[in-house]
């Protein structure tokens, strides 16, 4: 009996063994087994900046004017509208303005600077306004604009207009010496004051008026002859006293200083006194002319005021030597 009873306890022990590690084998492996996806994944929104460009431009009709085009803006595109180079736009530039048919003319850079010079020495020479003050102060703006240095007077193109329109008035304010200086002066750093290059016409009286320059190379070229006798008399009368003993080169060299004095002192008193050659266009025809000024072996030449005929178009011309302004005769 005793017996029947172990065995009972041992099968019941075993039996409750198994049942303990079949139930802890299950939480074991349900806990380690994936569950299953019950959720979708939520996304995550990225936050996006959103940067607008300035694209504002001129409204649509707008007209963008330069010196050269005009461009107008449709809204979308910029397009070229139908001024030519050759229109002059008044708003932005100096213009003349057509007498037939009333239309703005272009003109360049240089007939600007003329027109501007030509105003000035009409106004201080002659005491004549050529234009009014605000036609004068648009040139001259523009001008500046352009970069031109016309605009631009220093001081002593200052006092040069200042003496003449004071001499015009009968007050003069320097002496003749002192005029002439300063304007020799001007005239060797090639101020456009004193030296009229171009031909300027005057409608009222028909006169034309340029300014004549010294030809400085035909002016030298006077003393040639002279220098070379003078020269050639050195080296023979300097090879017969030494004797040939002295190069010729050196002997000339030696002997420059009195053969340019001699020979200068003798074309200057006996051959060409008072020379003076000029020579510019002619103020018609601008046809390139000369002049000569004083004596020639005695013969007597122009001496303030000297006359020739244009070898172009037959003009009678006058200039005048100390102002070297050369004119033709009025119109009847």
């Amino acid at each position: 009996m005793s017996a029947v009873a172990t065995k009972s306890s041992i099968i019941i022990a075993l039996w409750a063994t198994t049942s303990l590690l079949l139930q802890g084998s299950s939480n074991c492996c349900s806990a380690f087994s994936p569950s299953p996806l019950t959720s979708t994944p939520r996304r995550t929104a990225t936050p996006t900046t959103t940067t607008s460009l300035n694209l504002d431009g001129p409204d649509p009709g707008t007209k963008l004017v330069s010196n050269r085009k005009e461009i107008a803006f449709d809204g979308s595109r910029f397009f070229e509208t139908g001024l030519e180079e050759e229109d002059c736009i008044p708003s932005q530039e100096y213009c003349l303005v057509d007498p037939q048919n009333g239309q703005p003319i272009r003109l360049s850079v240089e007939e600007k600077e003329r027109m501007f010079l030509d105003a000035l020495q009409s106004y201080y020479v002659s005491g004549r306004q050529v234009m009014d003050d605000s036609e004068f102060d648009a040139l001259k703006e523009d001008l500046a604009w352009n970069g031109s240095e016309v605009v631009n007077l220093n001081r002593k193109e200052i006092t040069y207009l200042e003496a003449m329109q004071a001499y015009i008035r009968g007050e003069p304010i320097m002496s003749d010496g002192d005029y002439d200086q300063l304007r020799d002066e001007l005239r060797e750093d090639g101020s456009s004051i004193a030296v009229d290059s171009e031909p300027k016409c005057y409608i009222d009286s028909g006169v034309c008026t340029v300014t004549f320059q010294q030809d400085k190379f035909r002016n030298n070229l006077l003393y040639l002859p002279m220098l070379s006798i003078v020269g050639f008399l050195w080296l023979g009368i300097g090879y017969e006293i030494l004797d040939g003993r002295v190069n010729p080169l050196l002997l000339t060299a030696f002997g420059a200083p009195v053969i340019g004095t001699l020979g200068k002192a003798i074309t200057d008193n006996f051959i060409f006194p008072d020379n003076f050659v000029a020579y510019g266009p002619c103020p018609s025809c601008e046809a390139e002319n000369r002049i000569y000024f004083g004596d020639i072996l005695g013969v007597e030449g122009f001496d303030k005021q000297g006359k020739f005929k244009c070898k172009n178009c037959k003009s009678e011309v006058i200039v005048m030597k100390r102002s070297l302004r050369a004119s033709t005769l009025p119109k009847n």
